[in-house]
């Protein structure tokens, strides 16, 4: 079934303290959207909303990250980012505490709330950040398990939500590290690197190209940072060119930190498809079918470059 993978946000923070953990969660005035009040309604000792106020969101997370707790952030990815971005460098990261920035509505997915609220430029904003984890999960069980490896793991992490249904790609049982790129079709003649909601449209595109003969790999580049080097250099050597794809900037996001890797460790043709404008008003289906990302425009450019 498909569900968003924000909605696996609130209800992972509900389970992790019911097995014991000390999880704390900050929300700037979206906590219905965000999920978080799911949350809050189990344990509303556990919630504070700051209303709209991302940089004190991020301040107030900071102060109770110092008293031992693991704190959560939400907001909406532009803001959650964007407006706190300051606070999240001078803060959180130059102190390594241990806050989780979790908002949701990432990319252009986001839909007929339009450019405004379209984040895609967080991916490039958190990677910048030192000691910073960027985490872009493809499903709902991917995103579960994204948030509990923040949840359990020390320090800064960017975990990237949205709001549309997606399709499931993994188990309920899936599991991963901090640096984790999967590999769910294997091919041999283009790598489609994909994150976040371009996995299953990666995915749907190679079952295109397969009724044509073309036999596409797609691995799934969950973590931006720090990346899974060993399966991304493994992937492009086996195959000898790669098509990055993401619902973000082509400028600092996946599809960057994948060429800056293969130019430095294993060159072959990179080519990044992605947004280099602003978004728009439209239906998530719509928009991605506007700007190439959805399976059909995926399969066109895989045919573009390999000259079919």
């Amino acid at each position: 079934m498909a569900k968003a993978t924000r909605a696996a946000y609130g209800e992972t923070l509900i389970k992790l303290v019911d097995e014991g953990m000390d999880i704390m969660a900050v929300d700037a005035d979206l906590c219905g959207s965000t999920t978080t009040g799911k949350f809050g309604a189990a344990y509303p000792d556990r919630l504070f909303d700051v209303g709209i106020a991302e940089q004190n969101m991020i301040g107030v997370a900071s102060g109770l990250a110092l008293t031992g707790r693991t704190v959560f952030t939400g907001s909406f990815a532009v803001f959650g980012t964007g407006r706190c971005w300051e606070q999240i460098r001078n803060t959180v990261c130059d102190s390594g505490l241990n806050v989780k920035i979790c908002p949701t509505h990432a990319g252009i997915t986001v839909g007929a709330d339009g450019a405004t609220h379209q984040a895609l430029e967080d991916i490039a904003l958190m990677r910048v950040l030192p000691g910073m984890r960027v985490l872009v999960p493809a499903d709902y069980a991917s995103a579960a398990a994204a948030i509990r490896l923040a949840a359990e793991t020390p320090g800064p992490f960017y975990v990237r939500l949205g709001r549309e249904p997606l399709p499931e790609v993994y188990g309920e049982d899936f599991t991963c590290d901090v640096a984790f790129a999967g590999v769910p079709r294997t091919g041999t003649d283009i790598s489609i690197m994909a994150c976040g909601v371009e996995v299953a449209h990666a995915l749907a595109a190679a079952d295109e190209l397969a009724a044509e003969g073309i036999d596409a790999e797609v691995v799934d580049v969950m973590s931006v940072k720090p990346l899974d080097e060993e399966t991304i250099i493994a992937s492009a050597a086996k195959t000898g060119r790669v098509l990055t794809v993401e619902e973000h900037s082509i400028y600092g996001g996946m599809g960057s930190a994948v060429a800056e890797l293969l130019s430095e460790k294993h060159p072959v043709p990179v080519t990044r498809l992605g947004m280099t404008t602003f978004g728009q008003s439209g239906s998530a289906s719509e928009l991605l079918a506007y700007y190439g990302l959805d399976a059909a425009g995926i399969a066109a450019r895989v045919r573009e470059l390999l000259g079919r």
